[in-house]
């Protein structure tokens, strides 16, 4: 019986070693990417095109900062450059326009009306200051004329002249006076016609802005709601300035958007040579090479309860085009060694 547990004890202690080594290698391969029989790189990554455009809400003038979205192509649709992909409600702006159009007529006619009453307002004018010009020209004959009268009479008339000549001064001031305010006041009134003719013209031109056209061709993907629900905007929804309503990527060349375990970014260089292979596709080989390496280091995402896994951004860019390649598809890019770093 000691015999046997004697023997039991000498196989676990050479076999200690061998399992504290395998478990130590457990434990780095679980923070660093996997690395393969070749000594390279495995990371998993997501495809996203590299041309794509989004198609954003914009703020339409100084009044409106959302509107409702009353057309939108299928969600996944073959999109060709020129084709209407999105189309807002413009119910409100055309509403808008319409009062607008009524007030503008409402003060075209104040202004038609201003201009006949300050025309009857200035021939009551000049038919005053007519008559007081006849007035004053009676008043210097008479007074002229009383020159050999008595001297009272020639007061009298004397009189007269100075008020006739007061009545005909203050006739062509009023003239004067209300030629002033009559231009000011059609001053006044063009430009409130103008400002509304001008509001009307960058109102009608906000229209266009309703319809969304895409400049390239692609996929129509519509965007989520909110960023943390997982709904994508439907017709009726109403949206804010600023957010986006959906975007066409052009599926001709792809790119991969990965990361790498901080312990390994000195193993990679812009331009090394990456082969990506589709999860869907794992016998298909397809190459790229890196276009760029992210120069912050970031936590991973999801992993805070698994070490905070420390990752750079690593965008690789697919060599060839093809149209099993579509965006949000699941890859592993396979880094290859490079004796150079």
């Amino acid at each position: 019986m000691k015999r046997h547990n004697s023997f039991v004890e000498a196989i676990l202690y050479l076999s200690l070693p061998l399992l504290l080594l395998s478990c130590k290698g457990g434990l780095l391969g679980g923070n660093a990417g996997a690395t393969a029989a070749s000594g390279a790189l495995i990371e998993t990554g997501e495809l996203a095109a590299i041309t794509s455009k989004t198609f954003v809400m914009q703020r339409l003038g100084q009044r409106w900062y959302d509107a409702k979205i009353s057309w939108m192509a299928e969600h996944g649709q073959a999109i060709h450059a020129g084709d209407t992909i999105i189309q807002l409600d413009p119910i409100e702006i055309t509403r808008y326009i319409t009062d607008r159009e009524t007030q503008l007529e409402t003060q075209q006619a104040t202004l038609e009306k201003m201009i006949v009453n300050q025309s009857n307002a200035r021939s009551q004018n000049e038919s005053a200051i007519r008559s007081e010009e006849a007035t004053y020209a009676l008043s210097k004959l008479s007074m002229e004329s009383v020159r050999f009268e008595s001297e009272r009479q020639q007061r009298i008339r004397q009189l007269q002249f100075r008020q006739a000549t007061i009545n005909l001064q203050r006739a062509r001031r009023n003239r004067e006076l209300n030629t002033i305010i009559n231009e000011n006041d059609l001053k006044i009134q063009r430009i409130r016609v103008s400002l509304i003719e001008k509001d009307i013209q960058r109102t009608y031109e906000l229209l266009p802005q309703l319809t969304f056209v895409s400049p390239i061709d692609g996929i129509f993907q519509i965007e989520r709601k909110r960023r943390w629900q997982p709904e994508l905007l439907t017709i009726g929804d109403e949206v804010d300035a600023g957010q986006a309503i959906a975007r066409v990527p052009d599926l001709t060349w792809m790119k991969v958007n990965t990361s790498v375990h901080e312990n390994d970014f000195l193993k990679i260089r812009v331009g090394q040579s990456v082969t990506v292979r589709l999860d869907a596709l794992p016998g298909t080989d397809f190459p790229g090479e890196i276009a760029s390496i992210g120069r912050l280091c970031h936590t991973k995402d999801g992993t805070y309860r698994n070490g905070n896994i420390k990752v750079f951004d690593v965008e690789v860019r697919l060599l060839v085009s093809d149209e099993r390649l579509k965006p949000g598809m699941t890859v592993s890019c396979e880094f290859h060694p490079d004796n150079n770093l």
